[in-house]
């Protein structure tokens, strides 16, 4: 239901679109054109009607090409609204269907070894559906407006500590992992929470896309004009320049093939690009083909 009201808003702002370009304006010129026909009348009538049949064609035009880049614009978003919704489904269906094999597992078997093994595995898809949850959730509240950023002094140290601990990959063995945080950073002013979880989307970026195996590097240093720089590196498939703006968008994937082959709903980039902007901060991207990627948040420091 929610997404058949959003299409037809979606066409109803097309018609109305073209209601205000090409209708109302082409009724007003033909009856302005009609008034000063019946009022002048004579040679200047074939004037009239020379200018009359020009802002007509003007018109109609720039109408039909306004209305033909919303419509594709509104097949645009929906189409990935779609596929959004299909990747959702099926990571959350991925984690259920986990747990649901688990638990019967657990129900059939006596022995212990397994049951304990059962159980672990269980722990661990319930938080990677929690996540999943969290962060569709925590999307929504950006989408609506309805996220708010407590912005207070923080210590750059134990904000990268936070995110390292709450960075799961760091459990499996198959990741060179680094940390280096300079000696006598400065505080800096922002929402613990929300720049714990931005850390964390791009340390799951730099996993996800990462080599094989994944050499990942996070490195915090001062930065120039009072900012603090924090720096993800990864050792993957590298970013094209034309596609260093897009992948902040919402829903996008630079490759279907990527999409296929390993999991994501397409948020991470875009919350931590929401995150920045509640900070008044900015990110930048360093990235080519066969070279990596690095993404650094520059971050205000803390007044004293």
């Amino acid at each position: 239901m929610p997404r058949r009201k959003n299409a037809q808003l979606g066409y109803r702002r097309i018609v109305q679109m073209l209601v205000y370009l090409v209708i109302v304006p082409t009724v007003l010129i033909l009856l302005l054109g009609i008034i000063t026909m019946l009022i002048r009348g004579g040679g200047r009538a074939n004037l009239v009607l020379g200018i009359l049949t020009v802002s007509f064609v003007t018109v109609l035009g720039t109408g039909v090409v306004l209305t033909l880049v919303f419509v594709r614009r509104e097949a645009n978003l929906s189409e990935l609204q779609a596929d959004f919704v299909a990747k959702v489904s099926h990571e959350l269906r991925t984690p259920l269907t986990a747990i649901r094999l688990f638990v019967e597992t657990l129900d059939r078997t006596q022995d212990e070894s397994i049951k304990v093994k059962c159980i672990a595995q269980l722990n661990t898809e319930t938080e990677r559906l929690t996540t999943r949850i969290e962060r569709l959730l925590d999307w929504g509240r950006m989408e609506a407006g309805r996220r708010y950023y407590q912005l207070k002094s923080e210590p750059v140290g134990e904000v990268i500590e936070e995110a390292v601990a709450a960075f799961s990959p760091l459990h499996y063995t198959d990741v060179d992992f680094t940390v280096q945080v300079a000696e006598g950073l400065p505080a800096v002013r922002v929402d613990r929470a929300a720049l714990v979880d931005a850390v964390v989307n791009l340390l799951s970026n730099a996993y996800k896309y990462g080599g094989a195996p994944p050499v990942i590097e996070l490195v915090a240093e001062p930065g120039p004009k009072e900012t603090v720089a924090i720096t993800i590196k990864d050792n993957g498939a590298g970013i094209e320049r034309r596609e260093h703006r897009r992948i902040f968008d919402k829903f996008y994937r630079i490759d279907d093939s990527l999409s296929r082959d390993r999991e994501g709903s397409g948020l991470g980039l875009a919350i931590v690009k929401h995150v920045v902007k509640g900070h008044r901060a900015r990110i930048k991207v360093q990235s080519s083909p066969g070279g990596g990627s690095a993404f650094t948040l520059f971050l205000p420091r803390a007044k004293a």
